[in-house]
């Protein structure tokens, strides 16, 4: 099944689901939310006819480092031996077609395709062999950075922190098999990264047990599972495209902010 949360026509935002038939994309509501008891109601609101948000409302973003190896190298670092985790902050989260703005801050802002986790309930010490109990399905994402300001702070939460840099959609899909599915980013049509999940050093299980050896994990919360080589300069005027074999294409669109 494919959750979206969309604003309808009359101003007001629902969670749903989607619905292909013969090439065209249905929305049907639903009646409670994905992380709990829920009824689906028929689906037949024409996707074009609704405004897709990010599908999610999460307490924290966490993301991982470094976990393809080759990413690692085309930045000179090692590979950890334990998962290196950092947080975005949820004012940081867009949805499919909005905007990335560039901070004035940074002349160097970069895109990291990446596949997400959401999670389905809340947990703590999860073992690996029950972890994926707590997945309620997987998402498309990308960890927008300002890598100038990465280099120069020496630690994450700035450059990885703006408004906008964590875009997520279009919908959390539950049938999809993360064992090995291609990941590629395009800018303006370009390709940029391509890898396969079956390259992460940390699998999603031992991402969930070892992340809640830390904290505490909720409902609707999300791991950004890292990114593979390849990332590169986004600039103003850029459609940027995160594909996920099995789930689909997340397009954003890239701006100049202004300070004024």
């Amino acid at each position: 099944m494919r959750f979206v949360r969309y604003q309808n026509s009359n101003g007001g935002i629902e969670y749903g689901w989607s619905f292909n038939d013969r090439g065209s994309t249905f929305i049907g509501s639903i009646e409670g939310t994905p992380y709990s008891e829920f009824q689906r109601q028929e689906a037949k609101i024409p996707i074009e006819d609704v405004k897709l948000l990010a599908p999610v409302h999460p307490t924290k973003i966490i993301c991982i480092g470094r976990n393809y190896s080759a990413h690692a190298k085309e930045h000179n670092n090692d590979v950890p031996d334990l998962p290196l985790i950092f947080l975005k902050p949820p004012s940081s989260i867009i949805g499919p077609e909005a905007k990335i703005y560039l901070p004035p801050q940074s002349q160097q802002v970069e895109h990291e395709a990446e596949l997400v986790i959401v999670i389905s309930r809340k947990g703590r010490w999860i073992s690996t062999d029950a972890a994926l109990e707590y997945v309620l399905g997987y998402s498309i994402g990308n960890d927008i950075t300002a890598r100038d300001l990465q280099r120069s702070d020496g630690q994450w939460t700035r450059a990885k922190g703006f408004d906008t840099f964590c875009p997520v959609g279009p919908w959390i899909e539950t049938d999809f098999d993360p064992a090995d599915a291609l990941i590629t980013c395009y800018v303006n049509g370009e390709m940029r990264q391509m890898a396969t999940t079956r390259d992460m050093v940390f699998s999603i299980r031992q991402l969930i047990a070892f992340i809640t050896s830390v904290m505490t994990l909720e409902a609707g919360d999300l791991i950004l599972t890292g990114t593979p080589a390849g990332v590169g300069q986004l600039n103003h005027g850029d459609m940027l495209e995160t594909r996920i074999e099995g789930i689909g294409t997340l397009r954003n669109y890239v701006v100049a902010e202004s300070n004024t």
